[in-house]
């Protein structure tokens, strides 16, 4: 038993990193929205829009619940020895998490101060996260556990595409820094448009990519052949 254990974990090395990945992203990314004081907001509210501080507060709430039910329910060792427990964390997920998150990263989305590029890419992760996200969720009520795993991986890479967001934002400002008086003409706006577009597009597709192209390997390695035909003789 102890060396099946240790395979497991020597084949699953993603596992803490990326529960010290996720806590490490909600200490730096939650506490100036604790206070719920709307001048600490890294992101500034757009100038007559009263609902957007409060809804941008209610995104990062349910989102961060969604990160951390996520990050549980991909945990091997929780599935396998506590299913009653991983049923009941994938409901908190979906409902507690994925589902308010999303309605409210939709509304924020229509109104965020990153331009017309950054506003379409975020409408549509909010609506792919909730779609992959139900029919994952449909999929484990039908007893379609397959699917079910193969969707909620999809709605795993896009709830935690907000940390490959960040980093894009990083390299892209890296890029663009020193192209403000050029290529942007001096427009500080104009380059954080730029940033967040290419940000937010490649913070989501990327992540899903992955997820699809290593689901389509995980299908194709168990695919069996198929018997060969039977040869039939001819007579002449």
């Amino acid at each position: 038993m102890t060396t099946a254990r240790k395979t497991a974990l020597w084949r699953r090395p993603w596992t803490l990193p990326l529960g010290i990945l996720v806590t490490a992203f909600l200490v730096f990314s939650l506490p100036p929205y604790l206070g719920l004081d709307v001048t600490k907001s890294r992101i500034p509210p757009p100038a007559g829009v009263a609902w957007y501080y409060p809804m941008l507060v209610a995104h990062i709430g349910f989102a961060s619940i969604a990160m951390v039910t996520c990050t549980l329910q991909i945990w091997p060792w929780l599935r396998q020895h506590h299913p009653v427990a991983h049923r009941r964390i994938g409901r908190v997920y979906v409902f507690g998490g994925v589902l308010p998150a999303s309605i409210a990263g939709f509304c924020i989305a229509l109104a965020a101060p990153f331009g017309p590029v950054g506003a379409v890419s975020n409408t549509i992760l909010a609506t792919l996260w909730l779609f992959c996200t139900i029919t994952g969720f449909r999929m484990a009520r039908a007893r379609r556990f397959g699917d079910h795993r193969r969707w909620m991986i999809r709605s795993f890479a896009l709830c935690m595409s907000i940390i490959s967001n960040r980093i894009w934002i990083v390299v892209w400002t890296l890029v663009f820094d020193s192209q403000l008086d050029t290529t942007f003409g001096g427009s500080e706006l104009a380059m954080g448009q730029a940033i967040s577009g290419l940000s937010t597009w490649l913070g989501w597709t990327v992540p899903l990519l992955l997820a699809q192209a290593w689901l389509d390997r995980g299908r194709r390695r168990n695919r069996v052949p198929s018997p060969p035909e039977p040869v039939v003789a001819h007579r002449t």
